[in-house]
């Protein structure tokens, strides 16, 4: 189903049709061969930067996209409709991006956001910690200054892309005082001393490579601190709010597309000399999949044109996350009941979306953490 938009141009159109396209052609058909032989898909990640698909909201004088965050999430949407593997892998490098395109000195940002926006490097985000998870403040990976680097020792936990990324945005330890106490570097992936555990064995978004990355003395140039000694727990909140909009669509886009293969089945599917979407039992609950998903749209849209007119949207952002991946989960196990046995096997996707679709309420911080700052806002109005 083409999900119909309210664009504000004709060059967003352009976009949204070049990303469907993409997405029909290049990214769904190979996606169940991928996520089954648990193949990352980095030739895809390389098509979306041939594309100009992996720099959409940052400025256009550093290699950006130069568009809002209203039409870069529906292009999100899109992508993950196909693939959520690719869908998060692009909002990932969207959120790495994120500390150097706000924090970064005008020197930083004119010499290395060109090459990571160009589209043939991958970033990660590099906050959580076996230890250290949604208690982000309590990361012990230490940062000592020796000359004109930081040697860095300790081990990140929960990394998407880990081993596979071009370069790590990393919250450090640089004071023992606390949250006040971190700094962002950007790590680049051959700096000596860093290394990838092995991949995590996940339910779903097997394609999706998830691993530890270990600082063994790892030497980081003084030039890749992102903003100033301290600032790293600001920034790494900061981006977490944008990120979860990325999470947002791409739950959504995962819904979308398990409405999507359910209308499809009951149409065809036929019991009692009729097709099944005839059924008034099956009418309602396919009429609460599609009000699920389209209710969970209008919430990250909502945020996204706040964060675009420069209003607050740090609560609109968890709003969002948790009612868009919420939904996803109910959507896809609905989608398996609507195909009842045939959802159950590898012979419909949709077993495969219901999988998915859990961790999306884990990552970029948990639904309980979204309604721990959905609450915190609010005491503040």
């Amino acid at each position: 189903m083409t999900v119909e938009r309210l664009l504000p141009d004709t060059e967003a159109e352009d976009l949204l049709a070049l990303t469907r396209d993409i997405a029909t052609q290049e990214l769904k058909p190979y996606a169940a061969e991928y996520e089954e032989k648990e193949h990352f898909p980095r030739d895809k990640f390389r098509l979306l930067g041939r594309s100009g698909l992996l720099g959409l909201p940052y400025p256009e004088e550093y290699g950006g996209g130069g568009v809002s965050y209203e039409v870069y999430l529906q292009v999100l949407e899109e992508i993950a409709a196909a693939w959520l593997t690719v869908g998060v892998g692009l909002s990932v490098h969207t959120m790495s991006c994120y500390a150097l395109s706000t924090a970064g000195s005008e020197e930083q940002r004119t010499t290395l956001m060109p090459e990571i926006l160009a589209g043939d490097l991958l970033g990660a985000y590099a906050l959580s910690e076996p230890n250290a998870g949604s208690d982000a403040a309590a990361l012990t990976t230490r940062a000592e200054r020796d000359g004109d680097h930081y040697v860095v020792t300790g081990t990140k936990a929960w990394i998407t892309h880990g081993g596979e990324a071009d370069f790590y945005t990393t919250m450090v330890r640089t004071s023992p005082d606390g949250g006040r106490g971190i700094t962002c570097l950007l790590v680049p992936s051959d700096t000596p001393g860093l290394s990838a555990g092995t991949p995590e064995r996940k339910m779903g978004m097997t394609g999706s490579t998830t691993a530890q990355m270990i600082f063994d003395g790892a030497r980081v140039p003084l030039s890749r601190r992102i903003g100033a000694e301290g600032d790293g727990l600001k920034l790494a909140l900061s981006a977490l709010n944008s990120g979860r909009l990325g999470i947002a669509a791409c739950a959504v886009g995962l819904a979308q597309a398990a409405l999507d293969e359910a209308v499809a089945y009951a149409k065809q599917r036929t019991q009692f000399g009729k097709s099944i979407i005839d059924f008034q039992g099956l009418e309602f609950l396919l009429a609460d999949m599609a009000a699920a998903v389209d209710s969970a749209r209008a919430t990250y849209l909502d945020a996204a044109r706040r964060r675009d007119r420069d209003l607050p949207f740090r609560r609109q952002a968890s709003v969002a996350k948790l009612v868009a991946t919420d939904a996803a989960m109910k959507v896809t196990t609905d989608a398996v009941q609507v195909l009842g046995g045939a959802g159950y096997t590898k012979d419909f996707p949709v077993e495969r979306y219901m999988r998915e679709a859990k961790v999306p309420q884990i990552f970029e911080g948990t639904n309980q953490i979204q309604r721990m700052v959905i609450a915190r806002e609010l005491k503040r109005l």
